[in-house]
């Protein structure tokens, strides 16, 4: 099985950025040993800033990978383009979230990308990648 994680927006900071809401570790370090874990998988990250290039990212995917996991981070509230990506591809996507959204400010309650994924995994830290991996593996 190919899986790609996407991460959006300022999730390159994990680790560092808001500890008591995405905690200590970064994502390279757990993303280490999700691959140990499932190491007869191949699990492939990409991480970007820019809007247009997470768009790229997903419509990329279509035809090499299995499934797609995606945490797109703000964008996830603000994103028409990101869910016209995800959409528009015949390709299983799950939505994950570190933090509940909907535990946040309220501006975050709202996923406009939550309608047209397969599931939305929120709440269990960095573990919400592995629940997600886990969907694709089942």
């Amino acid at each position: 099985m190919k899986i790609l994680i996407i991460n959006g927006a300022n999730l390159n900071l994990l680790g560092r950025r808001q500890p008591e809401i995405y905690g200590c570790e970064s994502f390279e370090e757990y993303l280490g040993a999700l691959r140990t874990r499932y190491s007869e998988h191949d699990i492939d990250y990409y991480q970007s800033n820019i809007e247009g290039e997470i768009v790229d990212a997903v419509q990329r995917a279509e035809g090499i990978y299995d499934g797609v996991v995606l945490n797109a981070g703000g964008y996830t509230h603000t994103s028409v383009v990101v869910r016209d990506a995800v959409a528009a591809v015949k390709l299983p996507v799950v939505e994950v979230h570190i933090s509940s959204i909907l535990s946040r400010e309220e501006f975050r309650h709202t996923s406009l990308i939550a309608p047209v994924v397969r599931g939305t995994i929120m709440g269990f830290g960095m573990e919400s990648y592995r629940l997600a991996v886990e969907y694709f593996l089942k």
